[in-house]
């Protein structure tokens, strides 16, 4: 089969650990001749600059589908979901010493660094606030909405481009990637990816981040599947 768009995480998956792009990947990225669209956990304007700077400006799902744009001019869809998110937040900085990233350009959740006891805190949030997960990155703790993730912002960023998301391709690392890649049509783990998504992915790249989908991108074009 033939895809028709490519959809991809930034950290880990087009970077090293120390967040270094890697040029490899970028230079293949933007080499396809299908649209891709970046997709993060990271804040809009973090997204919008990578983009640009990979050359494969501007489809993008940030704060893990809280924020989506298709046009780097256009107004972004943002969920109306910081709120109770705010709420999870003030519930555990009464019992946990917590600080806060990138919240100034945050719309729609709370992101902190991971220098607290993360099992204790998903345990209280799991009673008191149960539409509110925690979720683990390996760069930052996410304290979001169950009802956004990057599968739904998949879903909406294929509505906006006229395709189905079984028309895409995604390639990510880390377990806010696993929707992302049960949406898609084709499913791809770089090599530093959580088992959780090596477990459902349909190609598992043998190199790790940037040099995987370096890796999955030359493997994709020898078959034609883009």
């Amino acid at each position: 089969m033939k895809y028709k768009a490519l959809v991809i995480d930034i950290d880990g998956t087009i970077t090293y650990m120390d967040r270094k792009l890697s040029l490899k990947a970028a230079a293949k990225l933007r080499s396809l001749d299908i649209p891709v669209v970046i997709a993060t956990g990271n804040v809009l304007c973090y997204a919008k600059a990578t983009a640009k700077l990979v050359g494969v400006c501007c489809n993008i799902i940030a704060e893990n589908g809280g924020v989506i744009i298709d046009g780097f001019d256009n107004e972004p869809i943002v969920s109306d979901v910081i709120h109770e998110c705010e709420d999870a937040y003030e519930f555990l900085s009464s019992r946990f010493e917590l600080e806060k990233l990138d919240s100034a350009h945050r719309k729609t959740e709370i992101v902190l660094r991971n220098n607290f006891d993360v099992e204790a805190a998903r345990k209280l949030l799991d009673s008191d606030f149960p539409g509110i997960e925690i979720i683990d990155t390996h760069f930052a703790i996410h304290i979001k909405s169950k009802k956004i993730n990057k599968g739904t912002g998949l879903v909406k960023m294929a509505e906006l481009l006229g395709l189905k998301t079984s028309d895409f391709i995604a390639i990510g690392d880390s377990v806010n990637d696993l929707e992302m890649l049960e949406e898609a049509g084709f499913a791809i783990a770089v090599g530093n990816a959580d088992d959780i998504l090596k477990d459902i992915a349909d190609y598992v790249c043998t190199a790790s981040y940037g040099d995987g989908t370096a890796e999955a991108l030359d493997s994709l074009l020898s078959k034609g599947m883009i």
